[in-house]
Order: C-alpha cells, then sequence, then structure tokens
C-alpha cells in the first residue's frame, strides 16, 4: 500500500492561526448573549439581529475576495488582510455601549472573517491533492475548534477573576487576534501551485461558470443554513435553564467539545468514503440535537443536545468545504468558495432574525422545532445528489 503524502507546512499554519483567532472570537461570542441581555438590556430579536447581519457580512464579504483572489491569482494577502481587519475590530467591543456600536464591531469582525474565508479554503484546496483533501480540512477545523473549546473557558476563568466584568474580559481578548494576525503575515507562504497563468474572465463572469454540481450544493447549503442559526441561542438555552450569566460560556464549551473531537476524524473518513454520506449523518444529527433542546428543561437534556448540536458541526463544515474544493474548476476555487459562502449567509442571516423573533413570541421550543423542519427539507434534497460529485473517474467506472 502506497503511503498518503504529508499535510503541507500551510495547512498546519493555517490551523494555528485559526485557532488563536477563534479563541479571541469566541469569548467574544460566548459572553455576547449577557452582554446584549444583562449588560445593554436589550432583547433575543436583538441578539438574533446582531448576530445574524454579523454572520451575513461575513459570508457576503466571501463572495467578493473570493472572486478577487481568483482573479489576481493571490492567497496570502487576502488572508492576511482579514485575519488583520478582525484583530483591529476587537478593541471595538469594549469599548460598546449601545446596540448600534456594538453591531459596528461585529461588523467590522465579520468582514475580515469574509475577506479571509474563501481564499483560505482555496489556499488548502490548492496546497492539498484530492486524496488527503479531507484531512487537511479536518485538521484546520479542528485547531480552529480547539480555539472554540478553549475560549468559553477562558471566558468562565477571566470572569471570575474580573469580577463578572465583561467589557475586562473583552480587552484581554484583543492579544491572542493580534498573535493570529502575526503568524499569517509571517509565516504564510502564496502557493505555487496556482501561481500560473489563468484566463482573466470578467468579474461576475466566473459565478456563471461555476459547475453544476457545485450549484447543486449551494442550494443544500442555503437550506442547510436556514436551520443553523447562531450558537448564542444555545447560549440563551443553557441561562434559560438555569445557568448563570458567569457560567453561561458552558454551553460554548461543551458544543465545540464535541466538535473537536470529531472534526479531524470526520475529514479522514471523508477520503475513505462518500463525503455526501456522512454530511447526511451531520444533519440527522442536528435534527436529533434540535428535538431534544425543544424538551428539555434539565442539564440532562441541555447537555444531549448541545453535544448532537457539536457533533453535528464536525460532520457538516469541513465537508462542505471538501465537497466544494471537490467539484470546483482549479481556477474558480476561491469564486466557488465565495458563491458557497454567499448563499449561506443570506440562510444564516434570515435563520437568526427568525430564530429570536420566535424565540421572544413563542419560546424556545418553537425555535429548535422550527430549525429541525427546516434541516430535515435540506436533508431530503441532499439525498437527491449523486454520491462523490467530485470524483468523476470513478464514476465513469461504474458505467463501464
Amino acid at each position: 500500500m502506497s503511503s498518503r503524502p504529508p499535510l503541507p507546512r500551510n495547512v498546519w499554519i493555517l490551523g494555528f492561526v485559526s485557532m488563536l483567532m477563534d479563541l479571541s472570537s469566541e469569548i467574544y461570542h460566548a459572553l455576547l448573549p449577557a452582554f446584549v441581555t444583562i449588560v445593554l438590556g436589550l432583547p433575543a430579536t436583538a441578539l438574533g439581529a446582531i448576530d445574524g447581519i454579523a454572520e451575513a457580512t461575513a459570508n457576503f464579504a466571501k463572495l467578493a475576495s473570493g472572486r478577487l483572489s481568483d482573479r489576481s491569482m493571490k492567497r496570502k494577502p487576502w488572508v492576511v488582510a482579514g485575519y488583520g481587519l478582525a484583530a483591529l475590530s476587537k478593541p471595538l467591543f469594549p469599548l460598546a455601549a449601545s446596540a448600534a456600536a456594538l453591531m459596528g464591531a461585529r461588523f467590522a469582525d465579520r468582514i475580515g472573517k469574509g475577506i479571509r474565508g474563501a481564499p483560505r479554503d482555496a489556499m488548502l484546496a490548492d496546497e492539498t491533492p484530492a486524496e488527503i483533501r479531507g484531512r487537511a480540512f479536518g485538521l484546520r477545523q479542528s485547531l480552529d475548534t480547539v480555539g472554540a473549546l478553549l475560549a468559553p473557558i477562558a471566558a468562565i476563568a477571566l470572569m471570575a477573576w474580573f469580577a463578572s466584568d465583561i467589557r475586562a474580559v473583552y480587552w484581554v481578548a484583543i492579544i491572542p487576534a493580534f498573535c493570529s494576525f502575526l503568524l499569517a503575515w509571517l509565516a504564510l507562504r502564496e502557493p505555487e501551485h496556482h501561481l500560473r497563468p489563468l484566463k482573466r474572465a470578467p468579474f461576475f463572469a466566473g459565478f456563471k461558470g461555476l459547475d453544476q454540481e457545485t450549484k447543486r450544493l449551494l442550494a443544500v447549503g442555503f437550506l442547510f443554513a436556514l436551520a443553523r442559526f447562531s450558537e448564542a441561542f444555545l447560549i440563551l438555552k443553557g441561562i434559560e435553564v438555569g445557568l448563570s450569566e458567569a457560567w453561561s460560556p458552558l454551553t460554548l464549551a461543551l458544543f465545540n467539545l464535541a466538535y473537536v473531537v470529531l472534526a479531524y476524524p470526520a475529514g479522514i473518513l471523508s477520503d475513505r468514503m462518500s463525503p455526501k454520506s456522512i454530511l447526511m449523518a451531520g444533519i440527522a444529527l442536528l435534527i436529533a440535537g434540535n428535538l431534544v433542546l425543544a424538551k428539555t428543561d434539565s442539564y440532562a437534556g441541555l447537555t444531549l443536545g448541545v453535544i448532537l448540536w457539536g457533533a453535528h458541526m464536525a460532520l457538516t463544515q469541513g465537508i462542505f468545504s471538501r465537497m466544494i474544493a471537490d467539484t470546483a474548476p482549479e481556477e474558480l476555487r476561491a469564486t466557488s468558495f465565495g458563491a458557497f459562502w454567499f448563499v449561506s449567509g443570506i440562510g444564516a442571516l434570515l435563520a437568526s432574525l427568525g430564530a429570536g423573533y420566535l424565540w421572544d413570541r413563542d419560546g424556545s421550543a418553537a425555535t429548535f422545532i422550527t430549525s429541525a423542519l427546516l434541516a430535515g427539507v435540506a436533508l431530503a434534497m441532499l439525498s437527491l445528489l449523486r454520491d462523490d460529485p467530485g470524483r468523476r473517474p470513478l464514476v465513469h467506472l461504474r458505467g463501464l
């Protein structure tokens, strides 16, 4: 048996860059529900609007940065710029004194995420052959989630240290964000494989040239995003069940623990079996998690539901990226990722706005049940796609 090639240097660097930035960002995110509803005194609808618009903004920015990355035949400048803007946005959070100011901070942070997202994923695909692509995306996602796992633990410790002063915790969380930017700036290398003459099509013409399989994945991704509201609502559910403001980030820690344990194995598994099957299993876990959280008012039910949510993320996020990389033409890789994150952004915006509205009007159960129904629709649509769309030679062999 031939050994698989090792993961390239850039894959590891991108993983650690993501880990540091997520450590910073998720400290803010872990305390955001308490900051919005307790410190600023705003309703859950405001939380949904702030989080939904911010996340959607990130995905809209990916549409432009992905296309521009393909046209410029560069990845690193966009990645570094995105991490730099995110780092610069962090001091705005402790300074925020109103919903508008907080929205501005989240907007700048998520624009940074959007600028780096599609070029970063395209860089991973540029650097890795198909036989280890799932492992590469799984590793980056896993290291990213290590930061997300450490963040709520750090948030709890810092809240204890600063006597529940959220603004003071936010000031400390700036440090790993700037370390992330410096690592990306100093250590990343532009992929040599991508640096070859490409036909420079007009800006919008690139989107018309997307592969049909990619377009089908975009439709599934949109429906899936409609069911995938912000994890901030998991924290709200924890507060509803009985967690205090200081201990509410435990919900996010549990979510990310399940995520980090399964993300890398899921990526490896997608190199050896149908990524579509793994993705379907992930959506099924989301449905199960929502049904549990809709009915529970206990810590045991909260724990099970949140673990299922974390597991579904592990079996979907890196797998979606891997499937986009498999179907996208090389010259439209970043464009394809940008388009995918764009439609996901529309879905994320509608999901978080709808979740906040339903939560305030009908309670948490209605929010989780609606998510389960939408996830069921996405699962049904995914089942209609053919297996392994990016592995065309295998499909042809089966037809012989």
